[in-house]
């Protein structure tokens, strides 16, 4: 036995196991000598302040007759604190599971693999064509960073500016990771710096002034860059729209705060005055928004479309048309992509996990090769045409492509039906019945249902109506769900299937939905639609105080 020298709330000398006790005992023992609760008990050992996360005693270092400080505190505040340490917590768990599920997202989409969900995320420019950034690494860089982004905005939404500078730091060290003179190409991380600073301001926390002047520094210089002087790049691939207007106010009211702040006090004046200038462009006439719900549009689309269009009517219902059509291709396409890796998965992945090339496999096709024999050879061959060309026209290896994929059409089926077999017997029917039904009828929903007749014709039979885990027949799930027996099982095809990928790490299904979600719910001009309502509130309160600080 140990002693411990407890001082402060109760005061006296423990005899305890170091090895044994952890820190929550402590507090209970201490809390009960000194007639209150464990939760207003703090304790204190050499500056620190003890928490309950169960660690024993001597893992903290503390030693026979070492001193341990017992505080009280009101029950509320012992609590709050307690409270407030689980908060932490939980934030600092869900931060990390955002940036462990971007990085796999970004790696799964990024190097050609077979995606595991019905959907690929590619890199598109504000046209809605698929772009490719430099190398690999680079797509997965700027992949993870648009996730991150993405994500980061849905906080700021919420109003979430802590968590969200937290996601937009991971956002720029992704992006930090590609090639600059690739990353210069784009307005992504200018954006992205503009978004870290308005974080800053709506925490109104002063000390970032001096790292957000050099912040907004850079993405002026960015966005400059990417826009063109002027924005005139920006103007001719827009067609004479301004989507980007929202954007510079918020750029000229930050630049406008560092400099009050810094007491720049004319350059701030002169960033206000023309925040404000943009600021008054961006209100929506009530006649032109009038006109265009009279027409049929919806009015969020209809405010965006305006201020997008420097309240020219016309150009904005080009805007929403050309919008709608873009958004119903997209749909087309997206349909299609499913459909693609779904068929991609059918044939399994290559030795490098990479998912046949469904461009390559229909020339193939198209001179004659049976679908699912060109399959096999591309995947063998790492998606090498020719290779895979002299292996289809060598008759040798033709004729093993072929063994091997009857093979695993045979291994397939007898799966399919031990796996239907199990489940089967598992809802309380005879096995022989079930092995009986399953050979005869071939599917699970075939067999069930000659099940179910069966169990309903001899409603006495023991086996049935005695057995604990027999279903009634009212009470069976609906019949699609249980699936049917298949000559085509996904993802097998000699290679790694999709499931065995994903046995390589634990993924976090629904923080990668999360993500996934962040990026379907946006589009090209996601960074542009801002809400000015705060800015313009900001404006109006910086432009009085330098009227106030004048008239001083």
């Amino acid at each position: 036995m140990e002693k411990l020298k407890i001082a402060g709330a109760w005061s006296g000398v423990l005899e305890i196991e170091l090895q044994v006790w952890t820190v929550c005992m402590l507090r209970e023992e201490v809390a009960k000598r000194a007639n209150c609760g464990p939760e207003s008990i703090n304790l204190i050992w050499s500056g620190k302040r003890l928490k309950d996360d169960n660690p024993k005693l001597v893992e903290l270092g503390i030693k026979n007759n070492g001193k341990i400080l017992a505080t009280r505190v009101c029950s509320d505040q012992g609590k709050s604190l307690r409270e407030e340490f689980m908060a932490e917590e939980e934030r600092s768990t869900r931060l990390a599971r955002v940036k462990a599920a971007a990085i796999a997202l970004s790696k799964r989409h990024a190097d050609g693999s077979l995606p595991v969900e019905d959907f690929n995320i590619e890199l598109e420019d504000q046209s809605g064509q698929k772009v490719h950034l430099g190398s690999e690494t680079d797509q997965r860089a700027v992949m993870m960073g648009l996730m991150l982004h993405a994500n980061a905005k849905q906080l700021i939404k919420k109003e979430n500016y802590k968590d969200a500078l937290e996601v937009l730091s991971m956002g720029e060290e992704a992006f930090s990771l590609c090639n600059t003179k690739v990353i210069e190409l784009v307005d992504n991380v200018p954006i992205l710096q503009i978004d870290m600073v308005w974080c800053y301001f709506m925490l109104r926390d002063i000390r970032w002034l001096s790292e957000a002047g050099i912040r907004l520094a850079k993405a002026r210089e960015g966005i400059e860059r990417s826009h063109g002087k002027d924005a005139s790049r920006v103007r001719i691939l827009q067609s004479g729209r301004y989507p980007e207007l929202a954007l510079h106010l918020r750029l000229e009211l930050l630049e406008g705060v560092v400099s009050f702040h810094s007491g720049q006090i004319e350059k701030s004046k002169k960033m206000f005055t023309s925040a404000q200038a943009k600021y008054l462009q961006l209100q929506v006439p009530d006649d032109a928004l009038s006109f265009l719900l009279s027409m049929g549009y919806k009015e969020r689309n209809s405010k965006r479309a305006l201020r997008m269009s420097n309240q020219q009517i016309d150009l904005a219902i080009d805007f929403l048309d050309e919008e709608k059509a873009k958004k119903a291709k997209k749909q087309e396409e997206d349909i299609q992509r499913r459909n693609e890796i779904m068929e991609q998965k059918k044939y399994g992945v290559t030795p490098l996990k990479k998912a046949v090339d469904l461009s390559k496999l229909h020339m193939l096709v198209s001179i004659g090769f049976e679908k699912e024999l060109a399959a096999e050879a591309l995947r063998r061959s790492e998606n090498d045409a020719q290779k895979a060309l002299d292996d289809l026209t060598n008759p040798e290896t033709n004729s093993a492509l072929q063994l091997d994929i009857e093979s695993r059409k045979r291994k397939r089926h007898r799966q399919a039906t031990e796996s239907a077999i199990e489940e089967l017997t598992s809802m309380g029917f005879e096995r022989s019945e079930v092995v009986a039904a399953v050979q005869t009828f071939g599917s699970k929903e075939q067999a069930l249902n000659a099940l179910l007749g069966t169990a309903e014709r001899n409603p006495t039979a023991p086996d049935n109506n005695n057995n604990a885990n027999a279903i009634p027949p009212g009470s069976m799930p609906d019949h699609a769900s249980l699936g049917s027996l298949s000559e085509e099982g996904e993802g097998d095809a000699g290679g790694p299937s999709s499931a065995n990928i994903e046995d390589d790490e634990q993924r976090d299904l629904e923080m990668e939905d999360e993500l996934a979600d962040d990026l379907r719910n946006g589009d090209a001009f996601s960074d542009y639609d801002i809400e000015v309502t705060k800015e313009g509130e900001a404006i109006n309160e910086y432009l009085a105080l330098l009227a106030s600080a004048h008239k001083k």
